[in-house]
């Protein structure tokens, strides 16, 4: 990764005075205007930096955001538009509610449309609603999870999304969704540039499973390793109040396992976490069948918490499906760990009590917790400022504690997954007991 792949494109100059440096009482601290040569660093050891500056190249570094001086877009003839796409996630209202005030109350932008349904919203054929939205209308969508504005899932016609959005007079689009959203946001901003219009597309990183690339955390993440922890407590009283009991809990997780490693570390009463990240063989010496009944015979319980995509290598891979946003379908591990647990333990007569705990829809629609809503209302805020600077192409973003513009090409470039010889999967090993691998040799 270079330098060049982490500026992120620009309508044009900033000429108008921000609404920000009109001070709204005589004793309101002043803002701190992000300059645009501020950067926040990719690397921030020593060692990496003393080995680029040896080598005569600029670090990788992201832009900060923040407010600007001087912004691109007049407020007064400005008009906005917000949709929400994919799955749900704890804090999209949170978002919707954050860009709302802040482009009312900061800039003093009221025109402001909720594009319901996610993209279909902007396909004609669909013919659902535009709402105007205002600052009264979203000022307690926070307390509820979901989103105010609806949801949908897949790809839609390009040309006829930027035709909608010429028609309304959009200046501003703000997607805010996970890597299909992303992806088609790109798209949208790949339209706009092709026909020479001054629309601004910005992103907000939702995704549960804290999966895009280049970004610390993304909103939502924190309430459901939160919601994960109290659900494995009860998991664990469960399994402690049955001879060889088993509490075998899902949670979700398609590519990447940070909800169930975040989860585990969190309760410290998990003594398996199984992730996509890392293959496991089910049965033979070292197999997680055989390490789980050491486990019961020396304990007489466990708690397992498996990722939702876990063990797909060992179902049979033909005729993958896929959903509508073009993601294959993962085979049910849970369902699957379950039935082979039971059918191995009954074959070797060995007494076992199993519970299976699948909570992952009621997790990705429930509120966010306080963190979390604190953490949607600063990346709302920092992507309202970047996006009436001119600032387009860009997911809003968080790295070494501070906000960032990241290009949207580079967030969904790939997806970010545990680092299975790194800190946080090392962290979990300790606090389970789990064996480094369940393969056989």
């Amino acid at each position: 990764m270079r330098y060049e792949d982490l500026l992120v494109t620009t309508l044009g100059r900033c000429s108008v005075d921000s609404p920000l440096k009109v001070s709204q009482r005589e004793d309101s601290p002043v803002y701190k205007f992000v300059n645009d040569d501020e950067r926040i660093l990719y690397e921030v050891s020593l060692e990496s930096f003393n080995r680029e500056k040896e080598a005569g190249v600029i670090p990788v570094s992201f832009e900060k955001a923040g407010p600007k001086e001087s912004i691109f877009f007049e407020p007064a003839k400005t008009k906005v538009g917000i949709v929400t796409c994919g799955g749900l996630c704890p804090g999209v209202n949170n978002v919707i509610r954050a860009l709302v005030n802040q482009l009312f109350y900061r800039y003093g932008i009221s025109r402001v449309l909720g594009i319901k349904y996610g993209y279909e919203g902007l396909i004609p054929k669909y013919n659902h609603p535009v709402i105007e939205l205002t600052a009264p209308m979203v000022s307690d969508v926070h307390l509820s999870g979901g989103t105010f504005l609806g949801t949908s899932r897949g790809n839609q016609d390009v040309g006829q999304m930027v035709d909608t959005l010429e028609i309304l007079n959009i200046n501003v689009l703000f997607c805010i969704g996970g890597d299909g959203t992303l992806r088609g946001a790109h798209a949208i901003h790949e339209e706009i540039q092709k026909r020479n219009l001054r629309i601004a597309v910005a992103g907000i990183p939702k995704t549960i499973d804290n999966d895009i690339d280049l970004i610390q955390k993304s909103f939502g993440f924190e309430t459901a390793f939160s919601i994960a922890n109290d659900i494995i407590r009860n998991a664990h009283n469960e399994a402690h109040g049955a001879h060889n009991g088993i509490a075998l809990v899902k949670l979700m997780g398609r590519d990447s396992g940070f909800i169930a490693a975040s989860a585990a570390l969190a309760i410290q009463e998990v003594n398996f976490v199984l992730i996509p990240e890392i293959t496991f063989d089910l049965y033979g010496p070292r197999g997680f069948l055989k390490i789980l009944k050491k486990r019961l015979e020396e304990r007489h319980h466990a708690v397992v918490v498996v990722a939702e995509g876990a063990g797909q290598d060992l179902f049979d891979g033909e005729n993958a499906e896929k959903d509508a946003s073009g993601n294959i379908k993962h085979k049910d591990i849970g369902i699957y760990l379950k039935e082979k647990i039971r059918e191995e333990f009954i074959a070797r007569c060995f007494p076992h009590s199993i519970k299976y705990i699948d909570p992952s829809y009621i997790i990705r629609s429930a509120p966010a917790n306080a963190n979390d809503s604190k953490f949607c209302n600063l990346l709302a805020q920092n992507a309202v400022h970047s996006a009436l600077a001119g600032r387009t192409d860009f997911v809003s973003g968080y790295w070494n504690n501070e906000f960032t513009l990241i290009p949207i090409p580079m967030a969904v470039a790939k997806r970010k997954k545990i680092d299975v010889e790194g800190e946080l999967w090392w962290n979990v090993l300790e606090a389970t007991g789990q064996p480094i691998s369940m393969k056989n040799p």
